[in-house]
């Protein structure tokens, strides 16, 4: 964290939005209007669950990446009944609520709940289940990794299911009109969720970030085929911490998430080099989200 803020471009990871507070903030912009994705990935599985576990074939362990509520999930539970739940999520707590729901309406189901940082190290522990693990991802996080990050963790998946399968949601290149709205919202449950994200650092660091001195901004980068989120300083503003500071201009950036979006036969191809095939893939009807489903 404090490598990124001290670069010239100032910059925080993006698991720094999720504490407890964030991981809600997070779920309220899933019901937002303008957030798009979840509601074309509903539409997705409500039409094609059953095709898309046909598909992935039998599954022991369900290994739920960024779990976050399990919501998403637990739906996908009402077509599989594997013997294994592995919810991982960054924000153990929020998980915790989550797992005790999942737990008692399945009573039945081995649930190995794991707080863990995947992004960086996806090492399971051996309490989870070596044979027909299937990982599922939703949403479109794999989004907020550079596309050579995204490539290391679809292999890094790929090496630790070897007769399982994958099932990850993407989100599709679509015009600004669309893109921006959904990540700065008329009623600013998006700039809360980001902003949120100095609260956290300040109970991480020790630093003293004023919320009230920073603004939320979002915008679609073309070039990238990303969307960005930044803060940026509404006044000039010297941010301490235990050992350090940094003085930040008027209008200067701390550069917060990116998201980028995807061309389905350029996903379909990152898929195949991390060593995946059978691939397939489901959109909704104005094919701006896709769930694709990749056999080991």
């Amino acid at each position: 964290m404090l490598d990124g803020l001290a670069k010239p471009q100032a910059e925080i990871s993006p698991k720094f939005l999720y504490d407890e507070l964030g991981s809600s903030l997070f779920t309220a912009i899933t019901l937002l209007d303008e957030y798009y994705p979840t509601r074309c990935e509903n539409e997705i599985f409500s039409r094609h669950a059953a095709e898309i576990v046909a598909h992935a074939g039998q599954i022991q362990a369900l290994i739920d990446l960024g779990a976050g509520d399990c919501a998403k999930a637990e739906r996908l539970l009402a077509h599989v009944r594997p013997s294994q739940y592995v919810p991982i999520d960054i924000s153990v707590d929020y998980l915790k609520a989550a797992v005790k729901r999942i737990a008692d309406r399945y009573p039945e189901l081995d649930i190995v709940a794991l707080g863990m940082d995947f992004f960086n190290d996806l090492s399971l522990p051996d309490d989870v289940l070596a044979a027909r693990r299937t990982f599922f991802y939703p949403g479109s996080s794999i989004g907020n990794l550079p596309p050579a990050q995204a490539a290391e963790l679809l292999s890094s998946i790929r090496g630790q299911c070897d007769d399982g399968a994958l099932i990850i949601g993407v989100d599709l290149v679509k015009d600004r009109s669309i893109l921006e709205p959904a990540y700065d919202d008329a009623v600013g449950v998006t700039s809360a969720f980001n902003l949120n994200m100095l609260r956290h650092v300040n109970s991480i660091l020790g630093s003293d970030f004023d919320l009230a001195q920073w603004q939320h901004v979002a915008c679609f980068n073309e070039a990238r085929s990303r969307m960005e989120m930044h803060l940026r300083a509404r006044v000039a503003t010297t941010v301490t911490w235990p050992g350090g500071q940094r003085r930040f201009e008027q209008g200067e950036k701390i550069h917060t998430e990116d998201s980028y979006k995807y061309r389905p036969h350029a996903f379909k191809a990152m898929l195949a080099r991390a060593g995946f095939g059978q691939i397939r893939y489901w959109t909704d009807a104005r094919e701006w989200f896709a769930v694709f489903c990749a056999r080991a």
